[in-house]
């Protein structure tokens, strides 16, 4: 059986490259998480939803111990990232992470942006860390803006930095936490657009986001969260076009259709009221 390198040792290809049992994470009295169960396969895009404060973004910093669970267990390709003594930076560097701020340096160039990580990080040398920057931003259609600065770009281009930094590490899988979230309306398009094409590409995606039409087009499974539980889970046939769960339904019509719910349009409501308050509230 064909097999790939982990931590840990060799795993075989049909290893998740997510696997989440049991995790419950807290900040103080505040439960964020109540005990969640997910899978998410190699080549699988997993889209999850739900109102704020449910629970989605703190899911998302768990995998790669940003933050720290509670209790349960996260593996990654078959590395188990909740055991002590796992080296996580090992583990970090083969997960891609684009978060809703970009987190880019400002006194540093699109170029550089990307190069100072691999060198870092990587060992790369100059001459290998340039070559492969100018290819990542080529492939996130930034041809031509390698000595901007990002004040000198707008967020949508910062955000395409962001994702060609984290491509540039070459990551076995993606995290995206509310990649749109902080952009303007008409710059949403070009970052959507190098999501499906990392999709088409067969990347493993895990994504937390408002944009429903991606992940109705783009998702091979989505998450409902509420109240730092999963509602429902399933195709986005399912889970979008024909959900279950009362919760859900409720989310999905103030979401879809927000001027029929009186409020205001993109606005994400919460559902039922039952979400607890995220760190960072999210």
């Amino acid at each position: 059986m064909t097999t790939a390198t982990t931590a840990d040792g060799p795993a075989t290809v049909d290893t998740p490259a997510i696997e989440v049992r049991g995790l419950h994470k807290s900040f103080g009295a505040v439960e964020v998480l109540a005990g969640i169960d997910f899978t998410v396969a190699r080549g699988e895009v997993v889209c999850v939803i739900g109102p704020s404060g449910s629970g989605k973004s703190t899911l998302l910093r768990c995998v790669n111990l940003l933050e720290e669970p509670t209790s349960g267990t996260i593996e990654v390709a078959g590395t188990e990232v909740t055991d002590p003594d796992v080296d996580i930076d090992q583990v970090r560097r083969r997960i891609g992470m684009v978060f809703q701020s970009f987190n880019l340096f400002p006194h540093l160039t699109a170029v550089q942006n990307l190069t100072l990580p691999q060198r870092r990080v990587l060992g790369r040398g100059k001459a290998e860390a340039t070559r492969i920057a100018h290819d990542r931003l080529a492939r996130v259609g930034l041809t031509g803006k390698e000595s901007a600065y990002p004040a000198q770009l707008s967020g949508g281009q910062q955000q395409r930095v962001a994702i060609a930094r984290a491509l540039a590490m070459d990551p076995e899988l993606m995290l995206f936490d509310e990649p749109t979230s902080a952009l303007d309306p008409e710059l949403v398009g070009d970052v959507l657009a190098v999501m499906r094409s990392l999709a088409d590409e067969g990347m493993t995606m895990l994504v937390v986001t408002h944009e429903m039409s991606f992940a109705r087009e783009v998702a091979d499974q989505v998450v409902f969260m509420d109240g730092g539980v999963i509602v429902e889970e399933g195709t986005p046939e399912r889970v979008i076009g024909a959900p279950s769960h009362a919760r859900t339904r409720s989310f999905l019509s103030r979401v879809l259709n927000p001027a029929a719910a009186g409020l205001g349009e993109g606005t994400v409501p919460e559902a039922g009221g039952t979400g607890a308050s995220e760190k960072a509230g999210k």
